[in-house]
This record gives structure tokens, C-alpha cells and sequence, in this order.
């Protein structure tokens, strides 16, 4: 289904400002729809052919809709548009005319011209029709409630005539709450209730007014009731804001324990303040549960902050451990392990500065980089970048998919670009022969050929060789995370066996990939040399917040 924007600027003549202003009257006729107990359908005029095509409806939640099918989309002209037509020429609401029949349905025909106002507050052209249409088949004698609606919803059509409604929306605003079923306050031009519905009177009862509110000053009752004599004060300034033909932001009232959200339009039929409607709505367990979720959240936080210090701490130790043993095996073995807590401890951090239990993981990512060639035993100066974007992902991906690329990356520059001098020789460099051997590249210098300088591969004839480069790649295709890293280094050895070589990171890499991530891996020979490793991990199981 093609959005207003797409079916306007296909098929009508209407500026930006235009449509920006349907948009406004789509986003906030919920209100009107209900108010009215009829379908609101926007209709704009076709180019050069008498036609009107809907780009926008809504049905009413108080009463049954006139139309089963959806209109949008739809391009109808002749005697069907002849009430649309009407009110776009003249530029007045049309009302007369008999009940049409759609199918089974009686329905009755109204058409309200929407205006854009200029720049200097006069009114504007017509630049679209609202068709209003009620349902007929459930007509009764409307009740008191019934009848203060329709007279408010008149009010506003005539106020969407003039170019008045909806008004501006404070920014962060949004138009969900509050709606005309939780409950309705209509007041005069000087401010004094005149008609409140059940709902209303309820909410109000809550904060602790009993009394019935018709007849009372609104502004004044919110001076009273208000534990917070600043917050009474701010929700009866928009009250009178409203009557004077404001729109100010919705105000929440705090009294007694419970909490009331307020929202004041101005009546301004014609231009002249008649007075104001305010809906209000009781969000006293809302805002408990609000309340009971930033606690949660501010704990969740000071939990990974302290998993953090811990993890630094169980590091700083390993580190002051590798320091005083003499063997260079264990030495090694340990750095390797404070550098594999670290990475970890990065996930946490990030945590510990999130409200949700998710990370932008790229700037740990370019972190675990920049680390691998700051701390990595070798000579050579390699150049680390990312292509792409991880995205937001998930704790539990993040914590584990950080060590899968600590280990990768470690292993394409340690091993990947040893030092000029450094021998075709299987016991790694500068070291005593390691328990078990290494792999080449991305998976250590297990049994290697002939040894590539530091400097990086052969490039072109001609050219001498590369710089030293590994390149960590990221992009998200129907649910599942791929991921490369590709380093220029001497690459694989003939003999390295994928699924049993390589060193203790790459069993921890593919240990964490296949079990945590429930992934795939694979370690190849790049198309241009070096070693390049694929992952693949699914993220349908945290669809929700990491689905790209």
C-alpha cells in the first residue's frame, strides 16, 4: 500500500507544505473520527480529470464503520465525487443530501474542505476534501455524551475548514494518548466546565475531587489539586492557554497518588474562541510501571558497571602474574588471557552506558582493533579497518561475538605478518617451540611455506609489495549477521586442516561461533592472498532489537 506522500506526489499537483499538512490532519483525526462516530476519509483532486482519489482513512472506535473494504488508493469521479466537488469549489462543508447505500450499509455524505493557512495567518486555498461518513444502521436518539460530541466534532470540522486544525505539534510529541474515550471536559469561553464524561469525572475522581465537575473553573481545580504547587500552575496556564486559542503541550497532574495526563485544544470555530476541549487520561499505573523500569534499568546498568570493574580487576591480576613467570610459554599464555578478559570487560562498559540490553558493537569493535595492533608481538605496522556496520546487537551476541574477533584479529597480525627476518620455522617467532602448533594468517604459523615479509603480500608486478592491512567487514542480509575478517598477510599453509588446525584461539573461536552464536565459520585462502574468515550468525531469536 503506496503512503499519502507517494499517492499525492504520483497523482495531484500539491507543494511539500501541502502534504506536510495532511499529513499533520491524518496524524491527529483519531480524535475527529471518534468525536464524529463516522469514517474520515482524505480525498485530493486528480489532475485534469474531475476525479478525487482517497489517500488516507481512519475509523471511528465509538461506532461501527461505514466501510469494510479500505479506500485507500481508490480514484472515484461523476456523481459519486459530486459532495467532494462542491466543497472543494466553494470551499464550504457540505451537509444536505439523502443516505447512501454501501452494500447492506446506510450511510449519510458529509465533505469538509481542508485549508492550509499562509504564512501572514489568512486563510489559504483548498487544497483537499475530508469526506465524513457516518453508518446509519445502528441510529438511535443520541444520548447527552453523544450530543456533546457531535457539537465538539462540528466545531472542529469547521475549525479544519478554516485552517485551524490540527494545531503544531510540541516537539517529542506524540498523538496516542490521550483519546476521547478516556475521557472529555468541554469548557466555555471564560473556562467553566460545561459538559464531562463518565471517564472524565472518574479520572479526576482519583485525584481526590468527588464533586461533579460541571459548572467548576478547570484551571483553578488543577491550582488545587496538584501536589506540586509548579505542576498546578503549568497545567492551568494551558488551560487558559487553550481558551485563548493556544494549543499548549499536555500537561500531567500529580495528586493523591495518581497521575493525569492533559491535553487542551482550543474551539475556535470560524475564528471566534468559544472555549476549549480538554481530554485527559489516568496513567497512575503507567507511570508505576515507568517508575518500576527505570529502577530495573539503573540496576541492570550498575550490574554490568560492577561485572566491568571485575573483569579489569581479574585482568590487572593476570597481567602482575605474567610479569613475575619466567617461562615464555605461560608468560604468552597469560597476556593472551588479560587481553581475552578485556574484551569482554568492553561489552560490559558499553552496557553499563545503555538503558537497553544492547550495543552499538562498532565502536567495539574499531576498540578490540585498534588493541589487536597496540599489543600484538610483532614488528610489522599493520593497518587495521572496518567496511560496513554491525549495528545494534543483543548482549548475548555482543559478549561472545567480541572474543571471536579479538582472537581472529590477534591471530591475522601476530601471525599473519611475522618479522623480515624470521625463518620458515613452525615454533612462531622469537619464542621457544609452543606446546601445540599454530596456524598461518587468521589461524597462526602452523607448518607454513615459504614466509612472506612483514611488509604484506606481493602486489602487481612491479609495485613491490602491500601494506600490512587487515580488514574487518560487517553487513546484515535477511536476518543474519555476515561477517569477514581478511588480512594480506602469507595466508594458509597446503596442509592446514579448517576443522581440527590451528591454535587454542581458534578452537575458542569456533567453540563460541558454532555454540553460543549457533553460526558457521570458515578459514580460507583470500582471492588475493593472505587468510580470510567468514562468519555467518543468525539474529532471528532477538528479531525485536537487532533485526536490520
Amino acid at each position: 500500500m503506496s503512503t499519502l506522500r507517494d499517492l499525492a506526489e504520483e497523482h495531484t499537483r500539491l507543494r511539500p507544505a501541502d502534504i506536510d499538512h495532511l499529513h499533520r490532519i491524518a496524524g491527529d483525526w483519531q480524535l475527529l473520527s471518534d468525536l464524529s462516530f463516522a469514517d474520515l476519509l482524505l480525498w485530493v483532486p486528480v489532475d485534469g480529470d474531475g476525479a478525487f482519489l482517497c489517500v488516507a482513512q481512519v475509523r471511528p472506535t465509538t461506532a461501527p464503520t461505514a466501510y469494510l473494504d479500505d479506500q485507500v488508493g481508490r480514484i472515484v469521479g461523476g456523481p459519486e465525487v459530486a459532495h467532494l466537488e462542491v466543497a472543494h469549489r466553494q470551499g464550504r462543508i457540505w451537509r444536505e443530501g439523502d443516505p447512501v447505500w454501501y452494500g447492506d450499509v446506510p450511510a449519510r455524505h458529509e465533505a469538509i474542505p481542508v485549508r492550509l493557512r499562509t504564512t501572514d495567518g489568512e486563510a489559504g486555498e483548498v487544497i483537499a476534501v475530508v469526506g465524513r461518513d457516518t453508518n446509519l444502521s445502528t441510529a438511535r436518539t443520541p444520548s447527552q455524551l453523544e450530543l456533546n460530541y457531535l457539537t465538539t466534532a462540528d466545531d472542529l470540522a469547521q475549525m479544519i475548514a478554516d485552517g485551524t486544525f490540527p494545531p503544531p505539534r510540541h516537539p517529542g510529541e506524540t498523538t496516542s494518548a490521550p483519546r476521547v474515550g478516556d475521557g472529555l471536559v468541554r469548557l466555555d469561553a471564560g473556562g467553566k466546565v460545561t459538559y464531562a464524561s463518565p471517564n472524565a469525572q472518574s479520572a479526576y475522581r482519583r485525584l481526590g475531587y468527588a464533586s461533579h465537575l460541571v459548572g467548576e473553573d478547570l484551571a483553578a481545580l488543577h491550582r488545587r489539586l496538584a501536589s506540586d504547587p509548579l505542576e498546578g500552575t503549568d497545567a492551568a496556564n494551558g488551560i487558559l492557554a487553550a481558551l485563548r486559542g493556544e494549543a499548549p503541550p499536555r500537561r500531567e497532574i500529580d495528586a493523591r497518588g495518581a497521575t493525569m495526563l492533559t491535553r487542551a485544544l482550543p474551539l475556535m470555530p470560524a475564528g471566534v474562541p468559544i472555549g476549549a476541549l480538554v481530554l485527559v487520561r489516568d496513567i497512575t499505573e503507567v507511570r508505576r510501571r515507568d517508575r518500576a523500569l527505570i529502577t530495573k534499568d539503573a540496576t541492570i546498568r550498575e550490574i554490568h558497571h560492577r561485572v566491568k570493574n571485575n573483569l579489569q580487576t581479574v585482568a590487572a591480576l593476570l597481567r602482575l602474574q605474567a610479569r613475575r613467570v619466567s617461562m615464555p610459554e605461560a608468560r604468552i599464555a597469560l597476556e593472551e588471557s588479560v587481553r581475552r578478559v578485556a574484551s569482554i570487560a568492553l561489552v560490559h562498559e558499553t552496557l553499563s552506558m545503555s538503558s537497553d540490553e544492547a550495543v552499538e558493537f562498532d565502536g567495539i569493535v574499531d576498540r578490540v582493533a585498534s588493541a589487536a595492533t597496540e599489543v600484538a608481538a610483532t614488528e610489522a605496522t599493520v593497518g587495521m579497518r572496518r567496511e560496513g556496520s554491525f549495528g545494534v546487537l543483543p548482549a548475548e551476541v555482543a559478549t561472545s561475538l567480541v572474543m571471536v574477533l579479538n582472537e581472529l584479529l590477534l591471530n591475522a597480525v601476530e601471525h599473519g605478518f611475522p618479522p623480515p627476518a624470521e625463518p620458515a620455522d613452525p615454533t612462531g617467532p622469537g619464542t621457544s617451540a609452543p606446546a601445540e602448533p599454530d596456524g598461518a594468517g587468521l589461524a597462526g604459523p602452523e607448518a607454513v611455506g615459504p614466509a612472506r615479509s612483514a611488509a604484506g603480500a606481493e602486489g602487481p608486478e612491479g609495485t613491490g609489495p602491500v601494506a600490512p592491512e587487515v580488514v574487518v567487514s560487517a553487513h546484515r542480509f535477511r536476518k543474519m549477521l555476515h561477517v569477514s575478517v581478511t588480512d594480506n598477510g602469507r595466508g594458509l599453509p597446503p596442509d592446514f586442516d579448517a576443522e581440527r588446525g590451528g591454535n587454542l584461539g581458534l578452537q575458542i573461536v569456533r567453540a563460541l561461533v558454532t555454540g553460543e552464536l549457533r553460526g558457521t565459520i570458515e578459514l580460507r585462502d583470500g582471492a588475493k592472498g593472505g587468510t580470510e574468515a567468514t562468519l555467518v550468525v543468525p539474529l532471528v531469536r532477538n528479531e525485536s532489537r537487532s533485526a536490520g
